[in-house]
């Protein structure tokens, strides 16, 4: 995966608890990048928008809030250098924009104020310059990293992430391949016809060539799996602690925009999702 030199982690806020435990996990990934930690807040300022305090209210609640997640941050490690900033604009393109300039970017599922809700969570994924990590479920340090490998290029920057995060946190990952035996076709809701778990044990050695020279220090387990992606991959997130998917595929991971399978791990998994798009810029250089 491409390098962007120095880039900060960006973490969006907006005070709810679950943007709080957003600020943790990013810190947690700043400190094992090496990575300043940039935390941010957007308020929609333009007209029409609603209001429920004077502007010097919100303002002070947002720099309260600012506060607060540096002060939540510092906390994970005292190593990060942290920066915050006061934002005015729509939180989708404000994420979306500061993603071209960061390693990684991460939101909560859903918030209190606007920024965290689950469609900005799902456009910011769909859009961003850089992986985005979605903090849902229960965060863990136990457990493997579990990426979804769907034998093509849309899922070798998804593996690629998967394998450096496993590295970064001493854990072992987990490669699952799905696939279907039907003769039926997406028409009839079903998978389409494939040829056989030998030929899907050959996609994902395939995929995974390399890896072992790549990344000696991780274990990787390798599990080829007959069904749908989705259910699949959010049963492995009860015991994962992070899941990594690309944005879509062409054999159970993926679809139009976000995809299926990327979509149901941001709506149902139980642990932190990051969603790397092909060809976005990440790296611990």
């Amino acid at each position: 995966m491409t390098t962007v030199a120095g880039a900060a982690v960006v973490v969006g806020v907006d005070g709810s608890p679950r943007s709080m435990d957003a600020v943790e996990v990013a810190a947690a990934e700043a400190m094992r990048r090496r990575r300043p930690l940039r935390i941010v807040h957007v308020l929609d300022r333009r007209p029409g928008a609603p209001r429920e305090a004077s502007p010097e209210v919100v303002h002070e609640r947002a720099a309260a809030c600012l506060a607060e997640a540096a002060r939540m941050a510092g906390k994970v490690s005292s190593d990060v250098a942290v920066s915050t900033e006061l934002l005015s604009g729509r939180p989708m393109p404000a994420l979306t924009g500061l993603s071209r300039h960061a390693s990684l970017v991460v939101v909560g599922e859903n918030g209190a104020g606007g920024l965290l809700l689950g469609s900005v969570a799902n456009h910011v994924a769909s859009h961003a310059a850089c992986p985005v990590l979605v903090v849902r479920g229960e965060p863990r340090t136990g457990g493997p990293v579990v990426v979804g490998v769907d034998g093509d290029g849309d899922s070798a920057g998804a593996l690629d992430f998967g394998l450096e995060e496993a590295s970064l946190r001493g854990t072992s990952l987990v490669a699952l391949h799905a696939w279907c035996g039907t003769d039926s076709t997406e028409l009839t809701g079903t998978c389409e016809f494939w040829f056989g778990e030998a030929q899907e044990e050959r996609v994902l050695a395939e995929a995974l060539a390399g890896a072992a020279v790549r990344y000696p220090e991780v274990p990787v387990r390798r599990q080829v799996a007959r069904g749908h992606a989705g259910p699949l991959l959010a049963d492995w997130s009860h015991l994962a602690q992070l899941m990594v998917v690309g944005e879509r595929g062409h054999s159970g991971i993926g679809g139009a925009l976000l995809g299926s399978v990327s979509r149901h791990l941001i709506l149902h998994a139980d642990c932190p999702t990051t969603v790397v798009r092909s060809g976005v810029l990440s790296g611990t250089g």
